[in-house]
């Protein structure tokens, strides 16, 4: 069965994706990330002297700042901002810089669908610009079940409201660096099982969500490709056509 989407995309098609680094001055790091019509732009400042309340002074802090495009912050953007600081967490190395705090501000310039892992991949290349220390890069993708079962990936905002599901995914750009320290693989497992952050909404079958898992993780291949790219130049890039 295919399904017809709005946009003309095929189930496993991205929107055209544009990276940039070192867009604004005073940030000791910053980069842009769009896809599609949603675009959000990231400042990292830091690492600054000192650790905030109830942070582990002998490990780097980080803080994650939500800025909405309009508004105030609900408890919505409270989700992202914690699902997100954990994620960066979990990609830095953070006993590098103890007893430090880097704040990473998200400003959501539009949201057209996938705002969570634009917002991770914006953060991920913000964080290489400021020279943060990090465990490897992350790419994130979104991925919807529809009432009739379907999977499509990097779901718009009207595709979003009317899904029966939905999982945000991140993996590393290098499954062997998310394995305990000390481990090896799984003899027979594929190292690309490896996996950084998962986020759920709505109600799916655990076939859905192993597929959703398949899908993702083949798409973000290419995207990793491409996020690294984009890192190696401080000019702006664009991957116009993602399958």
């Amino acid at each position: 069965m295919e399904i017809d989407r709005m946009d003309g995309r095929t189930p496993n098609q991205l929107r055209p994706i544009a990276c940039s680094r070192n867009v604004l001055n005073r940030a000791h790091g910053s980069a842009s990330w769009t896809q599609g019509d949603t675009k959000v732009l990231v400042a990292v400042y830091g690492p600054k002297a000192g650790s905030k309340k109830n942070e582990n002074p002998e490990k780097a802090s980080i803080e994650v700042i939500w800025k909405p495009k309009t508004g105030q912050i609900g408890k919505l953007e409270k989700e992202y901002e914690m699902i997100l600081k954990r994620t960066l967490q979990s990609i830095c190395i953070l006993n590098m810089n103890p007893n430090t705090t880097t704040s990473v501000i998200v400003q959501v310039v539009n949201d057209d669908g996938a705002l969570l892992p634009c917002a991770v991949n914006a953060a991920c290349a913000a964080l290489v610009d400021a020279g943060i220390p990090m465990k490897h890069l992350s790419v994130a993708i979104s991925c919807c079940v529809v009432d009739s079962g379907y999977v499509i990936l990097d779901p718009t905002k009207h595709e979003e409201e009317k899904m029966k599901a939905l999982v945000y995914l991140v993996f590393p750009n290098s499954a062997l660096s998310v394995l305990p320290e000390g481990s090896s693989p799984v003899d027979g497992e594929p190292f690309e099982h490896g996996i950084i952050t998962s986020v759920t909404n709505g109600v799916m079958s655990v076939d859905d969500y192993l597929y959703c898992l398949e899908r993702g993780r083949a798409a973000t291949t290419k995207m990793s490709s491409f996020l690294r790219r984009s890192l190696q130049s401080q000019l702006p890039t664009d991957l116009a056509n993602t399958a």
